[in-house]
């Protein structure tokens, strides 16, 4: 039975009071609230870093169905729930909880992967705590459901924060479950055709339901969360994402559902320590129905300034923020990017396929390439914004050979250009070029990348440092030359003589300045690059 709301209906009325008696919320300069939060300075380490590598990896990567598939496969008819039925049985015997044990990690090599981000120019790393499908990846305190004691038997966060502090890279941690309880509901459904019609998935069955089988002495709906009402709509595959921000009649989750996530949250704050946290939210996790989030951002600051002597490094992210709240979190922009200079440092996150493996993505050609990657790198860090880019893992823990060469195509470009990149700083512009000029919207949360990836050589991008200005063009020009119509003779941007003018990795190149432009010509024994970048003394 459907529970009906309003769409209008206020979220913002309700109160779910988290529970600090597992967890208390340690005390120091920030409390939890807005006002308190907004204290917060982004650390500098943050700023120079520009590049971060993502490994949002999990059980959900076994099957190679691509993102969200722990949802999709109980979506009667969708690509993933006959890919599942034919290759792993139907959602009514075998669910997304049976798939745990497949999850074996037997490939993974923290050291060495981390190695390889490390090379290819990351200076920060991210791994995945949880996902939506509410299986955490460490030896959890406050849920059963977890990697050291089922599938790969392992923690998988300390083997990731091990080789961080080993190849010494800035660790993080994404942690979704806290929609686990409205994006499991399709898994309380049932097929509406063929000969298992009305047979209900494995979503509502309880523990008493595992006797006999491999998951005995396990709560299902720890894994599910699916004791409650069904929230407005639940049949519409796409109403999730409108009640995304806890309104519009979803189920509001329970204080116990809650204050678990909470724990789970703090437990990972205290024993891994990272720098940085990533929510998949609107603003912090359970916000506005409860105090949750707020309480773990108050933790995870004050927990950091204690734990590194007063030397800050932490970073916490947040998604379609209002002005008060880019004041207490890192704003971050999902696949896509502001079209200007954004005054705060911010954050986009992509990834050059499906955020889970995806072997559709493989087969197809489907990746972005390295000069992709690139381009839009360097528009972020010219807007004055971080990328946070993920590579997705098969199941074994290990990447494909098409993505390898993305990988050693990036790090190749970055070892020649990174000076462009790294502890740079927006100039009086980011950019010109007919994509720098026009009038690109964010949708929702993000989702405009697209409007950035046929960018040719028109398309220049700005950095500086306090010596050099670099511009950045997005292609390699077919004619040799790249004009900067920024740096026209007489330009009030840049008024002093420009004296001479670098190709990164290459040398001095001639050039003209004139009214049309800083006009450089490429020399014919340079190596191409997909971005090429020149260097100009500001002095």
């Amino acid at each position: 039975m459907l529970w009906v709301l309003p769409l209008s209906a206020a979220a913002q009325d309700v109160n779910i009071p988290v529970s600090e008696a597992n967890e208390p919320m340690m005390q120091g300069k920030y409390e939890s609230t807005w006002e308190s939060l907004s204290q917060y300075e982004v650390p500098e380490w943050f700023r120079d870093a520009k590049f971060g590598i993502w490994a949002h990896w999990g059980p959900q990567c076994v099957e190679g169905s691509g993102d969200w598939m722990a949802r999709k496969l109980y979506m009667e008819g969708s690509r993933e729930y006959k890919h599942h039925v034919e290759n792993y049985g139907h959602p009514s015997e075998f669910g997304f909880k049976d798939i745990l044990p497949l999850f074996k990690a037997e490939k993974w090599d923290p050291d060495y992967l981390v190695g390889l981000y490390k090379k290819a120019g990351a200076r920060y790393f991210f791994a995945l705590g949880n996902h939506h499908d509410n299986f955490d990846l460490w030896d959890s305190k406050y849920q059963e459901w977890n990697s050291k004691d089922i599938g790969p038997e392992k923690d998988i966060l300390a083997g990731w924060a091990e080789a961080c502090r080993k190849h010494d890279m800035k660790f993080g941690v994404s942690l979704h479950a806290d929609h686990a309880w409205s994006w499991y509901e399709p898994a309380r459904r049932y097929d509406r055709n063929g000969a298992r019609a009305g047979v209900p998935y494995d979503g509502r069955m309880t523990k008493e339901d595992g006797k006999g089988k491999w998951w005995e002495g396990l709560d299902p709906q720890k894994l599910y969360a699916q004791n409650h009402p069904e929230s407005y709509g639940s049949w519409s595959d796409g109403m999730i994402h409108k009640q995304w921000a806890w309104g519009n009649g979803v189920a509001l989750p329970s204080a116990e559902f809650v204050s678990n996530f909470y724990d789970r949250t703090l437990d990972v704050i205290n024993r891994y320590n990272p720098d940085l946290l990533y929510f998949d939210v609107t603003g912090v996790p359970f916000y506005p129905v409860s105090d949750a989030g707020l309480k773990i951002a108050a933790h995870f600051y004050n927990h950091n300034l204690a734990s590194h002597k007063g030397d800050f490094s932490a970073v916490m992210f947040g998604k379609i923020l209002t002005d008060t709240q880019k004041e207490a979190l890192v704003w971050d922009v999902e696949r896509g990017a502001p079209n200007q200079i954004y005054d705060k440092p911010w954050q986009t996150c992509t990834c050059i396929g499906d955020w889970h493996y995806n072997d559709g993505i493989y087969k197809n050609d489907r990746y972005k390439s390295a000069a992709q990657v690139i381009k839009m790198l360097a528009d972020v860090v010219s807007k004055n914004g971080n990328l946070l880019l993920s590579i997705p893992l098969r199941g074994d823990g290990t990447f494909d050979d098409k993505e390898e060469k993305i990988i050693a195509g990036i790090g190749e470009w970055m070892q020649v250009n990174g000076e462009a990149i790294y502890s740079t700083r927006p100039w009086h512009k980011f950019g010109e070029g007919p994509i720098a000029e026009s009038d690109i919207k964010i949708n929702a949360q993000g989702f405009n990348e697209g409007a950035y990836t046929k960018a040719t050589s028109e398309e220049i991008r700005f950095t500086q440092t306090p010596k050099h200005l670099y511009a950045i063009s997005l292609a390699w020009p077919e004619d040799g030359m790249i004009k900067v119509k920024s740096l026209a003779a007489g330009s009030s941007l840049h008024k002093r003589k420009i004296k001479s003018v670098e190709l990164l990795g290459y040398g001095k190149v001639k050039f003209t300045r004139d009214g049309e432009g800083l006009k450089v010509t490429l020399p014919d024994d340079a190596p191409r690059s997909v971005a090429p970048v020149l260097r100009i003394r500001k002095f």
